[in-house]
């Protein structure tokens, strides 16, 4: 309820639906979750569970601008659970096979923490110094650079137990434990923070079907066999 950049961000119609649906279908279809359940700090979030058929958890209000570990913290206090995932409604191109895909990797490397991140195979420097490649040589090609992974929230979990144990002991708990990073696609990085963010995933969803059905072309003076 408190999204200052774009005000009631998740309530914004994208392509002609809420924009929290999404991660609510996505989260759905992919058939990994015992239990889905939107947890607001806006009562009114009740009734877009109850017409996507998931459960609803009222946070806090204080807790609107809080810290994710206070959020995360509070709500596994009120929804125990053995693993937690949030599916972040600010990534809603991501797919619900892409869900299962990194739940499971979760699961099949036992990690107490899981960040979704996207590759950016790119020259990347840090405070003026390079961090993936030398200025020693010839300018590497960037298909030979070790790529650079930034966060993309479209997907954190935790195993709860761990959660709980590290804020309880030193009061904070997002990264914990055994953290392993999963790199999702670049559809699932679209992030939604602003009006032109959705503007721009609108544009996606729209040309997704042409983008699927039409081969590229190239200029006439090009001959492809």
């Amino acid at each position: 309820m408190g999204s200052e950049r774009l005000q009631l961000k998740n309530l914004a119609l994208l392509n002609e639906k809420p924009l929290i649906s999404y991660a609510i279908e996505a989260a759905k279809a992919s058939g990994v979750f015992d239990k889905i359940i939107i947890n607001s700090d806006g009562e009114l979030f009740s009734e877009i569970a109850s017409r996507y058929e998931v459960d609803f958890s009222l946070e806090p209000s204080h807790l609107g601008s809080a810290q994710s570990d206070d959020v995360v913290y509070d709500f596994l206090r009120q929804n125990p659970c053995d693993v937690i995932a949030w599916v972040n409604p600010i990534s809603p191109l991501q797919t619900s096979d892409e869900i299962s895909r990194v739940v499971n990797h979760f699961l099949d490397n036992d990690l107490d923490t899981l960040i979704t991140v996207k590759n950016e195979q790119v020259h990347c420097v840090y405070e003026n110094s390079p961090i993936n490649f030398s200025l020693d040589g010839l300018f590497a090609k960037t298909q030979d650079l070790v790529p650079v992974q930034s966060f993309v929230y479209s997907i954190m979990m935790w195993k709860s137990s761990t959660f709980i144990a590290e804020y309880d002991t030193n009061g904070h708990a997002i990264l914990s434990g055994k953290i392993g990073y999963y790199p999702v696609s670049k559809a699932s990085g679209v992030i939604i923070k602003t009006s032109e963010d959705l503007l721009f995933a609108e544009n996606i969803l729209k040309s997704r079907s042409q983008m699927n059905n039409n081969p590229i072309q190239y200029d006439e003076i090009v001959t492809i066999e």
